[in-house]
């Protein structure tokens, strides 16, 4: 049957890092009965975004923190500071990554490939509660 189902999770960051968030959206995916269609994940903030990378080394996440930290570093000059100097490289590390993934669903499951995993990336230096929206649309067990 053709169906269209929302679920929106939340997590707990611990400020500036790489949260892997794959297994929680699989099992909601899993317990939706979705067999095929679509899966979009949407992050609901203007500091923090989505990725899909490498799930194997964690030197990998390192890296692009580190790579989006130069791009964007704290100590340049900005406006918009309202929230502390975080605030704005924050809001340009969202730009550069992705606050949506749109990941097929194949026979009940995220067609990632082996090192693929979804990410929460947090760019703000403290902790937040951060939600992520999840869409499947497709075919559905009844």
């Amino acid at each position: 049957m053709f169906t269209v189902l929302h679920e929106t999770l939340s997590f707990r960051t611990t400020g500036k890092s790489m949260l892997t968030i794959t297994g929680e959206v699989s099992r909601w995916l899993n317990q939706s009965g979705a067999v095929s269609g679509t899966l979009t994940v949407f992050c609901k903030h203007t500091s923090a975004s989505l990725t899909i990378q490498e799930n194997f080394d964690p030197t990998v996440q390192q890296d692009l923190l580190q790579y989006l930290d130069d791009a964007a570093p704290e100590s340049g000059y900005y406006e918009h500071s309202l929230e502390g100097p975080d605030d704005m490289p924050a809001h340009i590390k969202t730009m550069l990554t992705s606050v949506s993934l749109t990941i097929p669903v194949d026979a009940g499951h995220m067609a990632l490939g082996q090192w693929q995993g979804i990410y929460l990336l947090e760019h703000r230096a403290r902790a937040h509660q951060r939600e992520i929206h999840l869409c499947f649309t497709g075919l559905a067990r009844d």
